[in-house]
């Protein structure tokens, strides 16, 4: 009799993995003990950790604050300000995320760049909140497990650069570093950091949570940024007086960036003692033996759940950088969630003079990682997008604009070129093709 594969096609082999199987079920009555557990204190907490641990270390890419008094002001109230997030939010998610680990969960992660602050922030959150339910919703119909959705919201206000300075108009200024730093109009006076936006980041996360929890969705969506600006971070750092824990309460989930993860610096150290689950972006030049310190530093319990490898390598380099990361992971016991994020490692800068990214080379990289992912057994557990409006044009291909001179038609990005999300869905489409689509007919 003709016979075929399950759904989950090629998939079907996650559940026999044996360091895994039988370590941990988070759903029903076990996955409240499980988070019971995680709010208890897990080995993360260490005994002499406190918020302000990472001060004395060194801070990358932390911005010239030219009034240190303001800044240690500013940090002092938002001390006072109530949590965005609450710690058994954040045990949820962690629970959630170890049933990705265990390859019977998906994750959609995505939003802008960079957050807007105010009224547009939220009206634009408003979109990202719709565009990623059904894009989850048609990642769940396809791959037949839920769907994690996670968005870069309530907190995507600063951005990690790659120099001090830029041209702009062919004047020389600082950077912008996202709003929740300076201004991104290109004048000395907006680029100046302004420890008050600490405070307007604060508000304006405030609103757009109080937004995702007023409108209506088929599942829970989670917030997340780059813990970067490590001042407003620390300040939103709370203690759980019965459980001794400490929570991140700007974000469910915050993550290191490529620029930030050295294990010896400031943001692991800070990072390190969090109950929060945490990701790391994990660019082209990380060896296995850096990347196994990372896991060490964050994840020294193997705990299902703590920890998500957010790989961002480019379409030349994934299929060759990623096999020895992944099997000397494996090999040392972590338990980590495999995410790829396909759009950090394709930026090009366009002959409009705009960055840009081929849909192209997106939908490479993603297929070359769960192509790797598959043959080495591990789970291709997520996805990592940056998303805008129906019509922008920023990336090149899949139905947006084909000539770099189209670009500008609708460029609205404030950093990094997003996808939009027609064409997100084309991307997507290939995590069906490479997990969902039943294997040929065999006699």
């Amino acid at each position: 009799m003709p016979t075929r594969r399950s759904r989950r096609g090629r998939c079907q082999h996650w559940r026999t993995r044996r360091w895994l199987v039988g370590r941990v079920s988070v759903s029903g009555e076990c996955g409240e003990s499980y988070q019971r557990f995680l709010l208890r204190g897990t080995g993360v907490q260490r005994s002499r950790w406190q918020p302000g641990s990472w001060r004395g270390l060194t801070v990358d890419q932390r911005p010239p604050w030219p009034d240190q008094d303001e800044l240690a002001e500013a940090s002092l109230r938002l001390r006072g300000l109530p949590g965005l997030t609450a710690a058994g939010e954040a045990a949820a998610l962690r629970a959630r995320l170890a049933e990705v680990a265990a390859g019977r969960e998906f994750i959609l992660q995505g939003g802008d760049c960079a957050e807007p602050l105010g009224v547009e922030g939220v009206i634009a959150a408003r979109a990202r909140h719709g565009a990623l339910h059904e894009l989850a919703d048609r990642l769940r119909t396809w791959l037949g497990v839920p769907v994690v959705r996670i968005g870069r919201l309530a907190g995507q206000y600063g951005k990690p650069r790659s120099a001090p300075t830029e041209v702009v108009d062919g004047r020389e200024l600082p950077s912008y570093r996202g709003d929740i730093v300076n201004g991104a109009e290109p004048t000395e006076a907006a680029r100046r950091p302004d420890p008050q936006r600490l405070l307007r980041a604060y508000d304006s996360a405030a609103a757009v949570v109080a937004e995702l929890r007023r409108l209506p969705g088929p599942d829970r969506l989670w917030t997340s940024h780059e813990a970067l600006v490590l001042e407003y971070e620390q300040a939103l750092t709370r203690r759980d007086p019965e459980t001794g824990t400490w929570t991140l309460r700007s974000t469910h989930f915050p993550w290191l960036g490529e620029r930030t993860r050295r294990t010896d610096g400031a943001h692991v150290e800070f990072l390190s003692g969090l109950a929060n689950p945490i990701g790391a972006k994990v660019g082209p030049t990380a060896t296995p033996d850096e990347l196994l310190r990372l896991c060490e530093r964050l994840d020294p319990g193997r705990e299902p759940g703590r920890l998500t490898l957010i790989t961002r390598m480019g379409a030349g380099a994934v299929a060759e950088v990623l096999p020895p990361l992944a099997a000397a992971v494996r090999a040392a016991g972590h338990p980590v969630v495999w995410m790829c994020d396909p759009m950090h490692g394709n930026t090009i800068r366009a002959s409009s003079g705009v960055k840009t990214r081929l849909v192209g080379d997106i939908v490479f990289e993603l297929a070359r990682f769960t192509e790797v992912l598959l043959e080495l057994g591990e789970w291709p557990g997520g996805v990592h997008l940056e998303i805008g409006d129906h019509d922008i044009t920023e990336c090149l291909g899949a139905g947006g604009a084909t000539e770099p001179s189209q670009l500008l038609k609708a460029y609205r990005t404030l950093c990094d070129p997003r996808l939009s999300v027609p064409q997100a869905h084309q991307v997507l489409t290939e995590i069906q093709q490479l997990l969902a689509a039943p294997a040929p007919v065999t006699a």
